[in-house]
């Protein structure tokens, strides 16, 4: 896929060379608690300076249907990142990109000077593999997996992991710096909220809404 020539956006915040910055990538439909888990674990653990939220137009691997606007998922994306070194943007809008391989791409030409890795729960980590040239991403970019409920097999059962076990890391702090590719995995507390799970309680209570009686 030949990439749009509009390389050129501004960045959410600081962008001085040598900076780390974790991106974390989605639909953030909504945006939740999880996705702040996440990257609070990564801003300690990894030292990074700071967490960009990529909010995607569309994930090709979810349906259109139940995806809120683009600019309702920005803006409460953009309510949910309370950390002063969480930031929010709709890069692949302004890019021109769909897939996180050309998004990538996109952004390592605009900023070569900054040291990118890439952010996900484990419980995505058996769609990896699903990814557009998933293997390009790994040798691009350091990948750091954050431990979610329920997926406490992931990182062995998942084909991803097991294609990238010996490139697995467990100095945390070196993984931004490190040459891809590289994977850890950063276990913890673990949060259980999912944007699955917050839009099915709010479709069942705008249901309770209408059948409550209103006298």
């Amino acid at each position: 896929m030949r990439l749009p020539q509009k390389h050129w956006v501004k960045p959410p915040g600081p962008a001085a060379p040598g900076l780390r910055i974790g991106l974390l990538g989605g639909s953030f439909n909504p945006a939740h608690a999880g996705h702040v888990h996440i990257s609070e674990v990564a801003l300690k653990r990894l030292k990074l300076d700071y967490v960009w939220w990529l909010v995607a137009p569309h994930n090709p691997l979810k349906p259109t249907i139940g995806m809120a606007p683009l600019d309702d998922r920005v803006a409460l994306a953009r309510e949910a990142a309370l950390h002063p070194r969480i930031l929010v943007m709709d890069i692949e809008r302004a890019l021109g990109t769909r897939y996180t391989i050309d998004t990538l791409g996109a952004l390592q030409t605009r900023f070569p000077n900054l040291r990118f890795v890439w952010l996900m729960g484990s419980d995505n980590l058996d769609q990896f593999r699903r990814w557009r040239r998933w293997t390009e991403i790994a040798t691009r970019i350091p990948i750091a997996v954050v431990m979610r409920p329920g997926t406490t097999l992931a990182p062995l059962r998942a084909k991803a992991a097991q294609r990238l076990a010996r490139s697995r890391r467990c100095a945390a702090e070196r993984v931004p710096f490190a040459r891809p590719p590289a994977f850890i995995v950063l276990d913890g507390p673990r949060n259980t909220a999912s944007s699955t799970a917050i839009r099915a309680q709010s479709q069942e209570s705008e249901a309770l809404v209408g059948a409550i009686p209103s006298w």
